[in-house]
């Protein structure tokens, strides 16, 4: 009996998988997404039907997910509903995507349902060796440029402000020809970091594939470890985010790239703790120091 190593991610890895399945199977991956305690109830004839596929679809779903039994399958997607619904037990009632009929109050317990399932999703996913690799790269760097279009440029806009409070020497780029150029002159002592949440943005990839081809080290955050992002880095490190119909906001997204830049330099801080405590203080100083005072 085959079975995955950790039942809890099991509707995370249906989620991320969902770019690379075929027509017929993202609809069942869809509806395990979407109602998963209503979906796991359904036998394979049943969700067939629901998904307008046939059974042989759903069979090579669940395989390709890990399982060599539909039982064994449907036992720990209950368990995963069950173990997010803990996680979020303490936030107001909400359920389904944003609409046009919520009230203010219901946008807001939907953004914080969405928002937090992000974070731990990522928190349980995240691979600890791809962050150490990461975080030795980054320690061991002498510059570090970071790329991302749209909301994803300002996730690599944070990294870079965050590292060069400890005195590393980062650099975000905003054009992508800007980025690109810069890309080609760096070398086996540098670092590119890339955020992209589909791994799919062409300028991103582009940047990446051109660092990894001048010798510097690559590092990926997307939420798709099947991408062309990711098989452009050497280390690639997955998020788990939620997204709703309203997608061009990056809700999800952003703040789950923004808990792994979080980890990412927290890591780097702590490799190198003294320097960094004294720099964080250097340029704190500097900065309080530029607030009006109350009279």
């Amino acid at each position: 009996m085959t079975m995955a190593e950790d039942d809890g991610t099991l509707l995370i890895r249906i989620r991320a998988a969902m770019p690379a399945l075929r027509p017929s199977e993202r609809r069942i991956a869809e509806a395990f997404a979407g109602e998963p305690a209503a979906a796991a109830n359904l036998s394979i004839a049943d969700l067939a039907a629901r998904c307008a596929t046939s059974t042989t679809s759903v069979v090579r779903f669940y395989r390709r997910m890990g399982y060599a039994r539909y039982q064994d399958f449907r036992i720990d997607l209950t368990r995963a509903v069950a173990r997010e619904e803990l996680a979020t037990s303490s936030l107001p009632e909400a359920s389904g995507d944003i609409d046009r009929h919520d009230s203010l109050e219901g946008i807001v317990s939907k953004v914080a349902m969405n928002e937090t399932l992000s974070i731990a999703d990522t928190a349980r996913s995240l691979d600890m060796k791809a962050l150490a690799e990461a975080v030795a790269l980054l320690g061991a760097a002498r510059r570090i440029d970071t790329f991302g279009v749209g909301a994803s440029a300002l996730v690599g806009l944070d990294l870079q402000q965050k590292l060069s409070r400890i005195g590393r020497t980062a650099i975000n780029w905003h054009d992508p020809h800007s980025a690109w150029t810069s890309a080609a002159t760096l070398d086996g002592t540098c670092v590119a970091v890339a955020v992209s949440h589909t791994g799919a943005t062409v300028d991103t990839v582009e940047f990446l594939s051109i660092a990894r081809n001048s010798g510097a080290a690559t590092v990926a955050i997307t939420n798709f470890l099947d991408s062309p992002l990711a098989r452009a880095a050497d280390v690639t490190l997955t998020t788990a985010a939620r997204e709703t119909q309203f997608r061009s906001g990056a809700l999800g997204s952003r703040i789950a790239q923004l808990m792994v830049v979080d980890c990412l330099f927290t890591g780097v801080a702590q490799a190198s703790y003294d320097e960094s405590m004294e720099a964080l203080r250097a340029t704190y100083a500097v900065v309080h120091g530029r607030v009006v005072k109350r009279a």
